[in-house]
């Protein structure tokens, strides 16, 4: 197991769990949201080959409504 932060909230996980899998155990929903792992962005279309390691830092952002 591997410790991470998740906008600033620390979580386990496994080394070998894609970035896909660990937002729905998060309960995120992978296209609703953007990602950045240490600030940089990760395409939605990376998700399901991303793994994470221990100390990363994940920012899960979700759109904003205004006008």
């Amino acid at each position: 197991m591997i410790t991470v932060s998740v906008n600033n909230e620390s979580k386990e996980c496994s080394l070998d769990q894609p970035l896909a899998q660990l937002l729905t155990i998060w309960g995120f929903e992978a296209g609703k949201v953007a990602i950045a792992v240490n600030q940089n962005f990760v395409p939605r279309s990376q998700y399901k080959s991303c793994c994470l390691e221990h100390g990363d830092k994940v920012d899960v952002l979700a759109p904003v409504q205004g006008g």
